[in-house]
């Protein structure tokens, strides 16, 4: 996948602050790097997030200033914070994210992406990736959002490869080393079948800043003593890092006849 110039807008949206720095800081980071504006927006303040006792009553403060951290690790250009209330991964927060109308939310991303005049707009795969709650609502906000603003962007949906993930919980779940009550087969729905994703990102140059991301969210690295997958992959060698996060997955949605932006048969940003 080619950014091709004149320079291009691209405007990522993501539910929590943290979900852009597992998700898509390399490619943000290589974006910047060649050029383009790149654009954050996070919808929640990330309260419900699991963390240590003594950082619950405030959190959601924390976490915007880890997500203010992280962005500048990656070079955004400008982020915006909707504000909305974590919704939690039941979507047991009454007045969370997941319970607000999705075009409500979706004009308010407009708004950006008309501001913006955005070229691309990034959002969750149709299974909200693992199918948190919040995750799914972005995906439906975005697509709305798609339609409603006054310059057609082209949508990319970011996503992860299904069927080594859902290999992986298996074997976990068959070792006992998840909870008792956890589904290993839930995963068998979650992301996207590899064969679907048109897009694989090589961001192996930008794991210094994707790493940086990474470990700007410091209150969701551990609970209470107990690490927790930030903090795992912050401490990856950088072969494994290379291997498990030198990639970042997407899948075109749609693009107005007249985009450039993305060269589909390549590889590589």
């Amino acid at each position: 996948m080619t950014i091709h110039t004149p320079a291009r807008t691209l405007v990522f949206v993501h539910a929590h602050p943290d979900d852009e720095a597992l998700l898509t800081a390399g490619t943000m980071a290589r974006a910047v790097a060649e050029g383009q504006r790149v654009v954050l927006i996070v919808a929640t303040n990330g309260a419900a997030g699991l963390t240590s006792s003594g950082n619950e009553r405030s959190l959601a403060a924390m976490r915007s200033s880890e997500l203010e951290v992280s962005a500048a690790a990656i070079g955004v250009h400008r982020v915006v914070s909707l504000g909305y209330a974590d919704s939690g991964l039941h979507a047991e927060v009454l007045d969370g994210l997941a319970h607000v109308d999705r075009f409500t939310v979706a004009q308010r991303i407009t708004e950006v992406l008309d501001e913006e005049c955005a070229d691309v707009v990034v959002g969750y795969d149709p299974c909200g990736g693992y199918g948190h709650p919040d995750h799914l609502a972005v995906h439906r906000a975005v697509r709305a959002a798609s339609v409603l603003a006054k310059k057609a962007p082209t949508v990319f949906e970011v996503t992860l490869p299904r069927e080594p993930i859902a290999r992986a919980v298996r074997t976990a779940g068959r070792l006992h080393i998840t909870p008792n009550d956890f589904d290993a087969h839930s995963f068998d729905s979650a992301w996207t079948p590899g064969a679907e994703i048109t897009h694989r990102i090589d961001v192996r140059k930008y794991w210094n800043e994707k790493k940086a991301s990474l470990r700007a969210h410091a209150s969701q690295h551990q609970a209470d003593g107990q690490i927790r997958t930030l903090a795992v992959l912050t401490r990856l060698p950088k072969p494994i890092a290379a291997k498990l996060l030198g990639t970042e997955y997407y899948c075109l949605v749609s693009a107005p006849k007249s985009a450039q932006t993305f060269d589909t048969n390549a590889a590589s940003l």
